[in-house]
């Protein structure tokens, strides 16, 4: 027997108590599904470190904290076929990482503690408005991902409060490289709509904190908060997205940073890591707000 099976049998052993106490659904005989498993282990160390008392940003950074060593994969939300909820907590991208840390979050201060529960709020954060209707209702660009859950009451985006610039750029990415995306390739449809979602988009102002500024700006931004890293690159507002975090009286960034690697912290303060990558223009800041 392995480590990694030992570790297994050990995590399904310690999480049964907690696991038939928070049990809404009907008991299904059978093997326990990992991704279950890696939410209900997040819910127990929620309840073991009392985080469901404290502030919201905090329970995003434990959460977020706790994913640290988590196997990037890219490309986990472009399966084939028709748009469904994809579950992945094995392993993480940029998005899923920040994404299932504030859902996680959230379930934990609504007391929300069943796989179930998860997977509601998760849709209602991921999707337009909640609602899982086809390949455009998903919420596939940083800056309406922190649109749609501000107007949600999940986020709020706080780059211009916290000396944003407007931000110009036509944003067409996913309508211009339909041969990279599954769902779009085959279907004039879901082109068409994207086409509609990125006609809306270029409707906003967008703002971001230009990278030259992030180092005066960043005493205002809080652990937990969420930055998309806005670009250079034709067609997209941002190309990579992580958690704020502050340690040794610096901020950093902790991420799913590329293939290859794992959920991690920067090495450099985030203004170090924005001023190496010379694609990197910026960043935007969305703050979870309490539920």
């Amino acid at each position: 027997m392995n480590r990694r099976t030992l570790h297994y049998l050990f995590s399904v052993v310690v999480l049964i108590p907690f696991f038939l106490q928070r049990q809404k659904e009907p008991i299904v005989h059978g093997p326990v599904d990992q991704n279950e498993l890696i939410c209900m282990m997040k819910f127990h160390l929620a309840d073991s470190l009392k985080l469901r008392e404290k502030p919201i940003n905090e329970v995003v950074m434990a959460i977020a904290k706790s994913f640290i060593g988590t196997e990037y994969a890219a490309n986990t939300l472009e399966p084939p076929g028709k748009e469904h909820l994809v579950v992945d907590l094995q392993t993480l991208d940029c998005v899923t990482f920040y994404e299932n840390s504030l859902v996680l979050a959230r379930c934990v201060k609504k007391n929300k503690l069943t796989f179930i529960d998860f997977k509601h709020e998760l849709q209602f954060v991921r999707y337009r408005g909640g609602i899982l209707d086809g390949y455009a209702s998903r919420l596939h660009y940083t800056s309406d991902y922190f649109y749609d859950n501000e107007k949600k009451s999940v986020l709020n985006d706080k780059t211009k409060e916290l000396g944003g610039v407007r931000f110009k750029k036509k944003i067409n990415f996913l309508s211009t490289h339909p041969d990279s995306y599954v769902q779009l390739k085959n279907s004039p449809e879901s082109l068409k709509e994207i086409q509609r979602v990125e006609d809306e988009l270029n409707s906003r102002a967008m703002v971001h904190i230009p990278k030259a500024n992030v180092h005066r700006r960043a005493s205002y931004i809080n652990d937990g908060d969420i930055i998309g890293i806005t670009t250079t690159i034709d067609g997209l507002d941002c190309s990579h997205t992580g958690i704020a975090l502050w340690q040794h009286g610096k901020l950093y960034l902790l991420h799913a940073p590329i293939p290859g690697s794992k959920v991690q912290i920067t090495e450099l303060p985030l203004w170090d890591y924005l001023a190496k990558i010379k694609k990197d223009s910026g960043i935007m800041i969305a703050r979870p707000v309490e539920p």
